[in-house]
């Protein structure tokens, strides 16, 4: 109902948070499961994200064309609808105990924030003042954010976390993965439409067996994670994204579009699942909420870096080029999959 674009971009401020915080908590939910159920319900959890990532943009599509594009905008409120049946089946367990470290939660909001928009600035024109601003911003937050984490192991970034390799390796393959769908999800409708005449209803249907594809794989990733080949899989995926993105260069064929968006929604939903996975038998309970919420914070952002760095590529070159050159995102994610077993100490 917002009346003009300032108050839905404002709107669209507080969706975000509640979006992220959403992600957040399913992920947490979803770790917190006693380990024999583990499996089943990573297979669940992948499945549901791959068939609303990659039906997202038809569901779109169809709001916008038929009936209003507002109505596309309130989506992610369906969410709420589900959240008693999840609290009903949360486990109930304390929590650690200490008390919520504010300021280093508003530094790391800082940060992020402020490192999003400076790489973003040269496609939203913002002035040389503006971005000196920002950059400040950004250099005096990451130092306060470090200062607080080195000083206290109960800090919001947590001192062990941080220097936790597995967790660091999670991150980096989630940025990877996030990274080239993010730059997908911006490449490719753009080339359908414009080089192929494509409608968006078009772009959507044709994503859809992408979300078959994924829902198949995060099962089978579900599954997975209970020996030791979770990361083979995703491995195998990600580098499969990657060669998608990266034959781009030779041409934005439409094949290669949908393949390569489809291999994305597949890699996003095995991460998803691996990664959780991953952690929840790696991070003791009282701080895996809090680890679960910032590796999804960490997706996130690199979903942004991605985004960013096509868009910014895409000026002085052209936007086919462009996505073939993200395809390092995802290769760096398979590369680092390889390297981290379920054993992995």
């Amino acid at each position: 109902v917002a009346p003009n674009l300032g108050v839905l971009v404002a709107g669209r401020f507080v969706q975000a948070a509640g979006s992220g915080a959403m992600a957040a908590c399913a992920m947490a939910l979803t770790a917190s499961v006693p380990p024999e159920r583990r499996p089943q319900v990573f297979a669940g959890f992948g499945a549901t994200m791959a068939i609303f990532s990659a039906s997202a943009t038809l569901a779109g599509g169809v709001f916008t064309e038929w009936v209003t594009w507002r109505i596309a905008l309130v989506l992610p409120a369906l969410s709420l609808l589900v959240v008693p049946l999840c609290l009903a089946g949360a486990p109930a367990r304390k929590n650690s105990g200490r008390s919520m470290d504010l300021p280093g939660a508003a530094l790391l909001t800082l940060t992020a924030m402020s490192f999003l928009v400076l790489i973003q600035s040269s496609a939203l024109a913002l002035s040389t003042p503006l971005v000196v601003a920002t950059a400040a911003v950004l250099v005096l937050s990451a130092a306060g954010l470090t200062w607080r984490t080195r000083g206290s192991d109960s800090s919001f970034v947590p001192r062990a976390l941080v220097a936790d390799r597995v967790f660091l390796k999670a991150a980096v393959i989630g940025i990877g993965v996030y990274g080239g769908l993010f730059a997908a999800m911006y490449a490719v409708p753009q080339l359908l439409v414009r080089d192929h005449g494509w409608s968006v209803l078009s772009v959507g249907v044709w994503l859809l067996p992408g979300a078959v594809v994924g829902a198949v794989l995060s099962r089978l990733a579900g599954r997975l994670t209970a020996g030791d080949h979770g990361n083979r899989l995703l491995a195998a995926v990600s580098l499969a994204f990657a060669a998608a993105l990266a034959a781009a260069l030779a041409g934005s064929g439409v094949l290669l579009l949908i393949l390569g968006a489809s291999l994305g929604f597949s890699a996003f939903s095995v991460t998803q699942v691996f990664t959780t996975a991953l952690m929840s038998g790696h991070i003791e309970p009282a701080r895996r909420g809090g680890a679960m919420g910032l590796l999804n914070l960490t997706f996130f952002v690199g979903g942004g870096v991605g985004s960013a760095t096509a868009g910014a590529l895409a000026k002085s070159m052209s936007l086919a080029t462009a996505l073939g050159v993200v395809a390092l995102f995802p290769l760096i994610a398979a590369l680092v999959a390889f390297t981290l077993g379920r054993r992995t100490p």
